[in-house]
């Protein structure tokens, strides 16, 4: 299991201790200092069943500033994210081929 992690977002911390209260281990990748690259990103999408845009953070100041309201080719939404990690929704978990994004926490469960 592994799951794409911000120690700062509290989604993310109720999600790995979810995990961790079954048994389970998880990787933790911490994407804001290193980030996915655009392979291991097309990867998460197709595991999710998402389309690249439905991964974005359309909240984030960067999303706002920059990329609102513009038509991007996945491969330019994927090339974005990499750039600019803080606009990958979190947190994701994946295990083995199936992932979930974990909002709420509990969503977690359907993994374990």
């Amino acid at each position: 299991m592994k799951i794409y992690y911000n120690p700062r977002c509290s989604k993310c911390r109720e999600t790995l201790k979810l995990i961790e209260s079954k048994g389970k281990t998880a990787e933790i990748v911490d994407y804001l200092n290193h980030p996915p690259t655009l392979e291991t990103l097309q990867s998460i999408v197709i595991v999710l069943g998402m389309q690249p845009e439905e991964l974005l953070r359309k909240k984030e100041p960067i999303f706002i500033e920059k990329y609102k309201g513009k038509k991007l080719s996945d491969n330019e939404w994927l090339e974005a994210m990499v750039q600019n990690p803080q606009l990958i929704e979190r947190p994701i978990v994946i295990d083995g081929n199936r992932a979930i994004i974990g909002r709420p926490p509990e969503k977690v469960l359907e993994l374990i």
